[in-house]
């Protein structure tokens, strides 16, 4: 049997906050303005930036949550990146935070002076529910004011909502409405989307369902393995692959993934989620539906049960604040 070690990052993102002025339909970590409102301490973002050093990793990007909610801390840990040799490639920002020019100019340019060099700016569907597109202009404008650079996450929105009121914010459904039929189905295609989170509630309809057979097989989820998009989080969890709602505690990276410490994340590396089922089925007494859209949507909804109906306390099932911000 072999054994599965994560001893190497190579890109990744640290996750300041959780909390948000949003409630993005799309979100991967089911971030929320109901989330407590905790930000990452000097001493954790200190350890995370030596941890993903100490693997190999020399460059991150810092996400959220919104980062931008507490600039002053995100001043703070732009400066400890710095200090321990960590390049900081962009931060990302929904823009709700702006109000003015003026108060968008000063808070990016005492950014600007700790190391912030590039902001990825959200433009979305999604973001456009919460944020009125002013925002976002007003946010593109005084990066270009201040001299920082613009990351547009994803500029193929940016003509058609510049043909909106900008000062309106807009459904999906009122979108779709606007821009003709399948303009919900389209945006997957025209956005980096992880059918995880709440992508995956959002665009359940959008596919075929499969049998449980079909998709219970017993094919390893080694994409558990990925280290090319991890993400290290406030409260000290790696987050393995995209897959929100799992952790390994990052100071067991380096170190074997083990059963008797990790029943979950070792059952899917070992067995898939067909490994998984059978223990939760047989062990905890859960009955899965008849279909899912995937496999992560059954992994999914094993992981909630665990949580919310078992009240399972377990280092992989973190953080626990998750399964209850869907």
């Amino acid at each position: 049997m072999p054994s599965f070690i994560i001893d190497h990052l190579i890109s990744g993102g640290l996750i300041t906050n959780y909390y948000c002025t949003s409630r993005c339909r799309h979100c991967l970590y089911h971030s929320s303005p109901f989330w407590p409102k905790d930000y990452i301490t000097d001493e954790q973002a200190v350890a995370c930036f030596n941890l993903a050093r100490s693997f190999g990793c020399r460059s991150m990007h810092i996400g959220g949550g919104e980062p931008f909610l507490q600039p002053e801390r995100l001043s703070a840990i732009l400066r400890l990146a710095e200090e321990h040799q960590i390049h900081i490639e962009y931060v990302e920002t929904n823009s709700s935070w702006y109000q003015s020019l003026e108060q968008a100019c000063e808070i990016l340019n005492n950014l600007r002076k700790n190391g912030l060099r590039t902001i990825l700016v959200s433009i979305s569907p999604f973001h456009i529910e919460h944020i009125p597109f002013y925002k976002v202009k007003g946010v593109v404008q005084a990066c270009r004011k201040v001299g920082l650079d613009i990351f547009p996450w994803s500029i193929d929105f940016w003509s058609e909502f510049s043909s909106l009121d900008d000062r309106k914010k807009y459904s999906l459904e009122e979108l779709e409405n606007i821009f003709g039929p399948g303009y919900i189905a389209r945006i997957p295609n025209r956005y980096w989307l992880v059918y995880r989170g709440r992508a995956l509630k959002t665009f359940a309809s959008y596919h075929i369902p499969k049998s449980l057979d079909n998709i219970c097989f017993s094919e390893p989820c080694r994409e558990l393995l990925d280290t090319s998009h991890f993400h290290l989080d406030l409260y000290g969890n790696y987050i393995p692959g995209l897959c929100a709602g799992l952790a390994l505690r990052k100071e067991d990276l380096g170190s074997e993934i083990t059963p008797d410490k990790y029943p979950i994340l070792s059952r899917l590396l070992y067995g898939g989620v067909k490994s998984l089922l059978e223990w939760v089925s047989e062990g905890f007494g859960f009955h899965p539906r008849a279909t899912y859209i995937s496999k992560c949507e059954l992994c999914y909804h094993i992981r909630s049960f665990l949580v919310k109906d078992k009240a399972l306390e377990a280092y992989e099932l973190q953080p626990t604040e998750y399964y209850f911000q869907e």
